[in-house]
């Protein structure tokens, strides 16, 4: 017997008939002799219109109130599985975030996990009942409803997971598996069957939408193990050896490590370069560009300082998220004098594509190959940022999908021609 977190997301459970869709999938694991704890999101679009209510009631809401309306798209898909089960003669009941209870800090509309107490729903496991837990949701200290952000519900899941030590923690998604880039612009991509936290955790923040980054990062922390597979298959096929699985790199045959250099392509549209001209090239010139921006939360991702020109100045060349620009903006129009530029200027007709593998580890080259492979069709790098296992450029917009097809070429990603 296995003790299972099965997450289903938006479009998993939007409608009945979907609903009724993942009763069947638990049913098969409850009848395999597991004991299963399913986590949902709401239903696909109702976050976005409560989000649409409260912004209609007011442009400065409270996100404490925000999050008590937002937060109640889960506990209806939560109750409906839960009668959804019950009809087909399983045994479940929702946990609310307050009734397990789920604690979290008081950043409402951003709040982390802090603690989740597990034991009356284990208990109820025990009982050979199905656990339903709303995602995306949680409690304060002071017993305030909080919510995790958007994407929210993979954290509750991995969370959840790691509180009952579960065996895995199964995401039904639309995709049926972690690709080696996007499959809509290179047909030929492959599904992993295996990948480590390290590699999908950069994925998942350099633009792989397959996982939220905050649930990879509380998967490695936690070793939990997950598993990415698809909700549109038919409830009764046998998924034993479907998706692919996250877990940790001893996991995974060191041989297999060793011969893929590259484990995937991905990209980000969400983009945006702003660049600071005639900057004084002194001690603590970039200090005072930087520091404004992290004040007010803007996660700053590449950075290009170029050399000096000769006058005392320089040029600092950054990226933002495309969302946050016009904030960034803001942030340094109001810091000039304190920074001591001549002009900004900024361009979101840009986007980052990055190359990810932990065989980079243990191969050089790997920089090499990427800026090769671009130049020779004419791809031009405004900006590069790199970490052990990636490698990051920042390109014109136009250019992402001819650099994502030319890329996963160049490592030898490319699913091999089934006729062959």
């Amino acid at each position: 017997m296995a003790r299972i977190v099965m997450k289903f997301g938006g479009t998993s459970m939007a409608g009945i008939e979907r609903i009724r869709n993942v009763a069947r999938r638990v049913k098969k694991e409850v009848e395999a002799g597991n004991q299963v704890a399913v986590v949902v999101s709401a239903m696909a679009g109702e976050t976005d219109r409560l989000v649409g209510f409260c912004r209609e009631a007011s442009s400065l809401y409270d996100t404490r109130e925000y999050d008590v309306v937002v937060a109640s798209g889960e506990q209806v898909t939560s109750g409906l599985l839960a009668i959804t089960l019950q009809s087909l003669g399983v045994p479940a009941r929702s946990w609310l975030g307050w009734q397990l209870p789920i604690r979290t800090t008081d950043a409402h509309a951003s709040a982390r996990i802090s603690t989740i107490d597990t034991e009356a729903m284990l208990a109820s496991l025990a009982n050979g009942e199905v656990a339903v837990v709303p995602g995306f949701q949680g409690l304060t200290e002071e017993g305030r409803v909080t919510t995790l952000g958007r994407g929210g519900s993979d954290t509750s899941a991995v969370a959840v997971a790691a509180a009952m030590k579960a065996d895995r923690c199964d995401i039904y998604t639309d995709v049926d598996g972690v690709y080696t880039t996007d499959p809509r612009i290179v047909p030929r991509a492959r599904k992993i069957e295996k990948i480590t936290y390290e590699e999908m955790l950069e994925l998942a923040s350099v633009g792989a939408k397959v996982l939220q980054t905050r649930s990879v990062g509380l998967a490695m922390k936690e070793k939990v193990r997950v598993r990415v597979l698809s909700s549109l298959r038919d409830p009764d096929e046998d998924v034993t050896d479907a998706g692919t699985y996250v877990v940790g790199e001893e996991e995974i045959e060191e041989q297999s490590v060793e011969r893929q250099l590259i484990t995937g392509i991905a990209y980000d549209r969400n983009e945006a370069k702003i660049t600071l001209v005639n900057v004084p090239d002194k001690p603590g010139a970039v200090s005072s560009i930087f520091t404004p921006l992290a004040d007010a939360s803007i996660n700053v991702d590449m950075i290009v300082q170029n050399v000096s020109h000769g006058t005392g100045s320089t040029d600092v060349t950054f990226t933002v998220p495309g969302a946050e620009l016009a904030r960034s903006l803001d942030v340094l129009e109001k810091a000039r004098e304190q920074i001591g530029y001549a002009t900004m200027t900024h361009d979101t007709k840009v986007a980052k594509v990055s190359v990810v593998g932990v065989g980079m580890r243990s191969h050089a080259g790997v920089a090499a190959m990427m800026f090769q492979a671009l130049a020779q069709r004419g791809i031009n790098i405004q900006a590069i940022t790199t970490s052990e296992i990636k490698v990051s450029v920042l390109i014109e917009e136009d250019y992402v999908e001819l650099a994502v097809r030319v890329l996963h070429t160049a490592y030898g990603l490319d699913a091999e021609d089934e006729a062959a």
